[in-house]
C-alpha cells in the first residue's frame, strides 16, 4: 500500500495524459456538442431549451464541486447546496442593490464563498466518512433555515426581480444565446482548471488521500491541509455556479440550499461517473433534460429518476462516463495500433 500511495503522488504527468485521452475526447464531444446545440437553437429561434440547457450547465458546476470532494478526495458532501445557495443570494443582492455588472457579482461571490468554505471546512473536515456527510448536511440545514426565516432576505419567498447582469457592452444575461455561451465558457474553464489541477502534485495527493489517508500522513504530508484546500475550492466552484442562477432565472429562494439540491448533485455525479470530472456535466445535462421532459407528462417524474439511478448504480457502478471511457480508450488504442502498424509496413 505504501508503494501504491507513493506511486500515486509521484506518477509522471505523461502517464496521466496518456490515461485520460479518452476523457479528453469525451470532454471535447461535450463542449463541441453544446456549441452545435446553441447554433441550432439560434437558427430555429428556440428560447426554452436554450435556457434549460443553461440551467443544466449551472447545476453541472455544482456537480463538479461535488465530484472534486467525492470522486477525488473521498469526502461525501450532503450539504453542497449551502454554497450554491449562498452564491445565488450574494449574486442576487449585488445585482439588485449595488451593481448590475456580471464580473462584480461573480467576484464578490467568489470571495464570499472562499470565506464560507474556510469556515465550513474547518468545522466539517475534522470528521470522516458518514460523520463528514452528516456535518455538511447539518450546516446546510442550519443556514437554509436561517435564510428561510430572515425577512430581510425575502424569507420563504426569496429575492425576486433580480435584474439581468451586464457581461459586456451590448451583452447581458437576458440574451439566451449569449448567456448560454458565457456559462459554457465558465464551465469549460472550471473543467480545464480542475483537469490541470488533478495532474499536479496537489491533485495526486488528493487521490492518495482518497486511497489511504494514513499512508499519506506517513509520507510526511498533512492530509488535513489538502482536504481543507479541496473543500474551499469546491465551495468556490459551487458558489460561483450559484451566482449564475439569479442571472438566468431572475430570482432566488431558500430551496436552493435544501437537501434536494445537494442530493440531485450527488445523483448527477454518480450517474455521470464519479471521479471523471466530465461525467458530472453529462449527468447534469441528462437528468435536467429528463426531469423537464418527464415533468411535462407526470408529476411523479422523480420515480423515473430514482429507477434510472438504481439501474445505473447496479449495472454501471462507475457511471455512464466511467463505464464508457475504458471502452472508448480500447477502441482508440486499437485504432492507433492499427495505424502505427500500417505506417511501419
Amino acid at each position: 500500500m505504501h508503494d501504491t500511495v507513493l506511486t500515486t503522488v509521484t506518477a509522471p504527468l505523461s502517464s496521466g495524459r496518456r490515461r485520460w485521452s479518452a476523457m479528453r475526447w469525451l470532454a471535447t464531444a461535450f463542449f463541441g456538442g453544446a456549441l452545435v446545440f446553441a447554433a441550432a437553437a439560434v437558427l430555429v429561434g428556440d428560447v426554452f431549451f436554450l435556457r434549460l440547457a443553461t440551467e443544466a450547465l449551472i447545476f453541472g458546476g455544482l456537480a463538479l464541486s461535488v465530484d472534486l470532494l467525492l470522486g477525488r478526495t473521498g469526502l461525501l458532501p450532503l450539504g453542497q447546496a449551502l454554497f450554491f445557495g449562498l452564491g445565488a443570494y450574494v449574486s442576487a443582492l449585488v445585482l439588485k442593490e449595488w451593481s448590475a455588472s456580471f464580473w462584480i457579482a461573480l467576484g464578490i461571490t467568489v470571495l464570499t464563498s472562499t470565506a464560507a468554505g474556510l469556515v465550513g471546512g474547518v468545522i466539517a473536515i475534522r470528521a470522516k466518512g458518514v460523520y463528514f456527510a452528516l456535518i455538511s448536511f447539518g450546516l446546510a440545514q442550519v443556514v437554509s433555515k436561517v435564510v428561510y426565516n430572515t425577512r430581510e432576505l425575502g424569507a420563504s419567498d426569496g429575492i425576486i426581480g433580480v435584474p439581468g447582469a451586464v457581461i459586456a457592452p451590448g451583452l447581458t444575461s437576458a440574451s439566451p444565446a449569449g448567456f448560454f455561451l458565457m456559462v459554457l465558457a465558465c464551465m469549460a474553464a472550471v473543467y480545464l482548471g480542475l483537469r490541470y489541477l488533478m495532474d499536479t502534485p496537489f491533485g495526486r495527493l488528493l487521490d492518495a488521500i482518497r486511497t489511504n489517508e494514513h499512508r499519506v500522513a506517513f509520507l510526511g504530508f498533512d492530509p488535513w491541509r489538502y482536504k481543507l484546500g479541496a473543500f474551499v475550492l469546491a465551495a468556490v466552484i459551487a458558489g460561483g455556479s450559484g451566482a449564475l442562477y439569479p442571472m438566468l432565472r431572475g430570482f432566488v429562494s431558500p430551496e436552493l440550499m435544501f437537501f434536494e439540491v445537494s442530493g440531485s448533485a450527488v445523483i448527477n455525479v454518480i450517474v455521470g461517473g464519479t471521479g471523471t470530472l466530465i461525467g458530472p456535466l453529462y449527468g447534469s445535462s441528462l437528468l435536467t433534460g429528463l426531469r423537464s421532459v418527464l415533468g411535462s407528462y407526470t408529476a411523479h417524474h422523480q420515480i423515473v429518476i430514482g429507477v434510472l439511478f438504481v439501474v445505473v448504480v447496479i449495472l454501471m457502478p462507475r457511471g455512464l462516463v466511467g463505464y464508457g471511457a475504458p471502452v472508448l480508450q480500447r477502441w482508440l488504442d486499437a485504432r492507433h495500433g492499427s495505424r502505427h502498424a500500417k505506417e511501419v509496413a
